[in-house]
């Protein structure tokens, strides 16, 4: 129960955190950890209401959260199994909380 947990899911993608969250629970697998957070800190609107006003687009509110799921480092193995065998793909994208304008490009792996 108190065993450190590793993070195997970590990504603005909520469809995909609920999958894995359902699939590891269906499988009884114990002391799983799921959440969500805002990421960007959002400027006050002018009337004082601290309404984002990135939401009153077209298409309506986007979702900005970064959705995570942590399990028992003991269980990584076997929870990735458990994801693998339903065909969920999981992955940690350390790369959220960086500024886009300081993140390395795709060709920054090629040419250092």
């Amino acid at each position: 129960m108190f065993e450190k947990k590793t993070e195997i899911f970590k990504k603005r993608d909520r469809e995909t955190w609920l999958q894995i969250k359902s699939t590891l629970k269906r499988a009884g697998l114990r002391g799983t950890r799921a959440g969500h957070y805002l990421q960007d800190v959002v400027m006050a609107g002018g009337c004082g209401a601290k309404l984002d006003p990135r939401d009153f687009g077209a298409k309506g509110k986007i979702d900005r959260d970064i959705y995570w799921v942590k399990v028992p480092e003991s269980e990584e193995a076997h929870a990735k199994d458990i994801l693998r065998q339903s065909g969920i793909v999981t992955g940690v994208d350390d790369d959220l909380m960086t500024d886009a304008a300081l993140r390395k490009s795709p060709t920054d792996k090629y040419y250092p």
